[in-house]
């Protein structure tokens, strides 16, 4: 048999493998992922041997759950042997690239793809816009299933967002549209990807951690494009260039949106304070309860990438419907999500800005003064970007956890006294670090929870750590 190099050939080994139910597919990980995989390979009749490294008590609940559904479980190890000889791995997206199992596989050439893969594989009737980007395609993925849903559409937000795909295709009745947010992880292991829409929403440098150097980080969110045709349809930005050179060259009709230049699909009248979108007005910005001008983008993304994903979604009604439906769309948990404003203090909880470019477009939305948070584990990048930004706004800064001291020396310097740098000492509990900021803080002023890290070093997740942010805003102010 030849080895699969290329995407195509990937997917379609693994399309032919799961039709003609033969071989054993070996998943990687018994999260939520993991879990929905298996049970979706058994419902499809499909050999299942699952493995995970953990042997907690839930891991061991979740693999009793499998064994009664058929499938062969370990917990505790991987059987090496066993994934060498599968027809295929199926990974989630949080599983390091460098452990043994995936290190076996790709040594043997046995095909690696994400739950997604399986489940669009198993699912070909769904309809789907799937939306990447570095920041913005949390948000981006909301208000798409939001608006579809408004158009009376059976619709989901599935994929990075939370939901496994595959829990859909175990549903009764599946869905017949998807709002499908993909991270580069997910789209390194993706190969069939093929979206109604496309969606790229930022592009700048993330991951560090994990990838090599942002060259590599790129190339997998440009697997969004990689069975492009001539009828694909695409929606991305204007106003960046990164974004602009990896998608040249790439099939398909192109829709671009910006909030700064008019000779585009969708763009923002900063005049008369208008969305423009198609060719017409649809509403004022006063209209959208959502903050700052990377949130319009999100927006026109999303109108976008609805309104051209067919036709009956964008004619007069609909336009208004979407129009409505805009109005009443609130902040994600974590995105610069209002958690207090008591005393003439605004506590912002913006905790899933873990890279600097998302806590760039933060404090850029900042209209008062603001004692901003910075830190967590560091992610590779310098802080360095901040700068100018917390020189206009920023009344102190707060560099906290493992990454204090580089925020510190990066910015420091920099700011030259313009804005007070605090480095907190190592050890300090958040709680602490939030009695500093509310200390430094005057009325009138804004609590930021910007990290521009992951939450590793003092949190299992952001979510936990924007829950905590929102508790102690809650019992300080």
């Amino acid at each position: 048999m030849t080895t699969p190099h290329t995407p195509q050939e990937i997917a379609a080994l693994v399309a032919r493998r799961l039709a003609e139910r033969s071989g054993e597919f070996a998943v990687i990980g018994l999260g939520r992922s993991g879990m929905a995989a298996s049970r979706l390979l058994r419902k499809a009749g499909v050999s299942v041997y699952a493995s995970d490294a953990s042997s907690s008590p839930t891991v061991r609940a979740a693999a009793a759950e499998l064994e009664r559904e058929g499938a062969s479980v370990d917990v505790g190890l991987h059987n090496l042997d066993r994934i060498a000889h599968a027809a295929a791995v199926v990974v989630s997206p949080g599983v390091p690239p460098e452990i043994p199992p995936l290190r076996v596989a790709r040594d043997l050439n046995v095909p690696i793809v994400s739950e997604v893969e399986v489940a669009l594989r198993l699912m070909p009737q769904l309809r789907y816009i799937a939306t990447t980007g570095t920041n913005g395609k949390t948000t981006t993925t909301a208000l798409v299933g939001h608006l579809l849903r408004a158009l009376g559409l059976d619709a989901v937000d599935v994929g990075n967002i939370g939901t496994p795909v595959s829990e859909l295709a175990l549903r009764e009745a599946p869905p017949a549209w998807a709002a499908l947010e993909m991270s580069s992880f997910q789209l390194h292991d993706t190969p069939g990807i093929l979206p109604d829409v496309g969606v790229l929403t930022t592009l700048s440098p993330d991951h560090l951690d994990r990838y090599t150097g942002v060259h590599e980080y790129y190339a997998d969110k440009k697997r969004l494009f990689a069975n492009a045709t001539v009828p694909s349809r695409w929606v991305t930005t204007a106003d960046n260039v990164d974004v602009h050179e990896l998608v040249r060259g790439v099939s398909g009709h192109w829709y671009h949106f910006s909030t700064i230049r008019r000779d585009v699909d969708a763009w923002f009248d900063r005049e008369r304070n208008e969305l423009h979108v198609l060719g017409a007005p649809l509403m004022s910005r006063d209209d959208i309860a959502l903050a700052g001008d990377h949130n319009v983008a999100n927006v026109l993304a999303a109108l976008l990438a609805v309104m051209v994903a067919d036709a009956a979604h964008r004619t007069p009604a609909a336009r208004a419907t979407l129009a409505k439906a805009l109005r009443s769309f609130a902040a994600l948990a974590h995105r610069l999500e209002p958690v207090s404003d008591r005393d003439g203090i605004l506590w912002l909880n913006d905790s899933k800005a873990t890279n600097v470019a998302s806590t760039q477009v933060a404090i850029a939305g900042m209209t008062r003064p603001t004692v901003v948070l910075l830190g967590g584990r560091h992610k590779g990048e310098p802080y360095t970007a901040l700068a100018p930004e917390l020189l206009r706004t920023a009344r102190a800064v707060l560099a906290f956890g493992e990454a204090g001291p580089l925020v510190h020396q990066d910015l420091s310097p920099r700011l030259d006294g313009k804005v007070p740098v605090e480095l907190i000492p190592a050890g300090t509990s958040f709680e602490d670090v939030l009695r500093r900021a509310r200390a430094l803080a005057q009325i009138g002023d804004a609590i930021l929870l910007s990290p521009a890290c992951s939450s590793y070093d003092m949190f299992r997740n952001y979510e936990e750590r924007g829950r905590e942010f929102a508790r102690l805003a809650g019992a300080l102010a």
